[in-house]
């Protein structure tokens, strides 16, 4: 094996219309000094000691809708010493990696005179703290959310700034809450107060941004081949990985090709769902083309996290958001047992049959999560994983969809931030404290320094590992 020295961290895999950026090999670690990954910023220093760190934090945000049932989500305990309720029950493998945060609220999603439209407000404000405009026309206005103030600072060291992710079509336009603009209730990411960053729902679109060359032309045409010989991306850039093998040790060597061979099993799992889209249907005048989303809600959950695995994994982007519904969606979930809509059942009116589906819906939510976290906790990175050096936040902008309250929010943070957050917790605050001190926790994490975010008002204590820089 030749020097490690001579492996960069900014490696890639070439082929035609194709750039396979690499996860963080051993012969990489000796660089730690590779752009951004938190040994130059002197508050990150602070947090760690001074600890050299070789992998990035990476952010994400998993928004629901609706609220929750808060009975089945709420621990009875504080501290290290609580019991994971029904709803939580499934994340019990990955307790010790959890911080169960109450107490938070998004005051600005709460309607401070502007009458109705709970669910555009709990989605406008969740990243934001901002209170969102009272408009349907086109003169939107929220603020900055926390994942574009992240993605303007680490945006600068990798491929993609961010990544917005999500299950249902979003619109710009229109009113779909009381008088509040679609762009609202159907996106939690603004790159400015008048920009929401649209999400992609399509898989397909999403694997080729991640593993595109930049270059539009040679994209199609790789894309063209591959569609017309069945050919795999990997087919493209075989020659590439073998000289690099070359140079690996074993440990690096079986790293690579279980990277190779998750990408080409998500690319296979979208093919399928591609094919399924094409069945062949009555024809019906006037009707679009199947977009090419799977028809299995939860197999386009998975695809959409398994590719943010990649993108974390791969250094492609270190910030991501991900709706897994748009707020108000009145979706149903007749495979767990509730063939009613979703936001009409959060309507429950304190009925405990309409509670319960509730809760089946709430559960399916987070095994979904538990999903994400055991594919990120599966990948080594250094002396730890994936998730240890995460930083991933599962909420919803609304507690009780009945009440249409904004304070005591369900929010799950989960992984260790670079060994910096004390998990295995359940931590309470008191009555009203802003989300946004949360987010403005975490920034630090990200290397961004900031004393304001939104509504906030200073930062959360009772997060974070010795040495404390707050």
């Amino acid at each position: 094996m030749i020097e490690s020295s001579s492996i960069p961290r900014r490696t890639f895999l070439k082929g035609l219309g194709t750039a396979l950026a690499l996860p963080l090999l051993d012969a990489m670690l000796p660089r730690l000094g590779f752009p951004g990954n938190g040994l130059t910023g002197t508050a990150f220093s602070a947090v760690t000691g001074g600890a050299a760190k070789a992998a990035p934090n990476r952010l994400a945000f998993l928004y629901v809708p609706n609220g929750i049932h808060m009975e089945a989500w709420t621990p009875s305990a504080v501290g290290a010493d609580f019991e994971l309720p029904p709803t939580l029950a499934a994340l019990k493998p990955l307790k010790d990696q959890l911080l169960v945060l109450s107490g938070l609220t998004q005051d600005k999603a709460r309607p401070n005179g502007d009458g109705p439209g709970d669910h555009a407000r709990a989605a406008a404000a969740f990243l934001t703290g901002v209170q969102p405009l009272k408009t349907h026309g086109a003169n939107i206005r929220a603020g900055i959310s926390i994942d574009q103030i992240v993605a303007e600072k680490t945006g600068m060291w990798t491929m993609l700034p961010s990544l917005e992710l999500g299950c249902d079509r979003g619109m710009v336009s229109g009113d779909c809450d009381s008088g509040y603009s679609c762009a609202y209730s159907a996106n939690i990411s603004w790159k400015t107060e008048s920009l929401p960053m649209a999400k992609e729902i399509n898989p397909r679109v999403v694997f080729e941004r991640l593993f595109s060359s930049g270059s539009k032309g040679e994209a199609e045409e790789s894309r063209l081949r591959r569609e017309r010989y069945r050919r795999s991306i990997l087919d493209f850039v075989l020659d590439d990985a073998a000289r690099l093998k070359k140079k690996l040790g074993s440990t690096d060597r079986r790293k690579l090709d279980e990277y190779l061979g998750a990408v080409r099993e998500i690319e296979g799992r979208i093919e399928r769902a591609e094919r399924s889209q094409d069945e062949p249907q009555a024809p019906m005048q006037g009707v679009a083309k199947p977009d090419g989303t799977p028809k299995d809600y939860q197999e386009h959950i998975r695809l959409l996290c398994d590719l943010l695995v990649l993108a974390f994994q791969a250094d492609i982007t270190r910030v991501s958001t991900f709706m897994l519904a748009n707020e108000g969606s009145n979706r149903s979930y007749p495979f767990a047992g509730v063939p009613e809509g979703h936001h009409d059942l959060s309507h429950h009116g304190g009925k405990p049959e309409k509670q319960e589906r509730i809760q089946k819906i709430n559960h399916f939510h987070v095994t979904q999560l538990e999903y994400f976290l055991k594919k990120l906790q599966s990948i080594k990175e250094g002396d730890g994983t994936l998730l240890d050096n995460s930083m991933i936040i599962f909420g919803s902008g609304i507690s009780d969809g009945n009440r249409h309250n904004h304070d005591e929010l369900p929010v799950l943070l989960a992984g260790k931030g670079g060994g910096t957050i004390e998990t295995g917790r359940h931590v309470r605050y008191p009555r009203d404290t802003p989300l946004n001190n949360l987010y403005l926790s975490l920034l630090v994490r990200m290397e961004v320094q900031a004393e304001k975010l939104g509504d906030s008002t200073g930062r959360l204590p009772q997060l974070f590992t010795q040495p404390r820089l707050f």
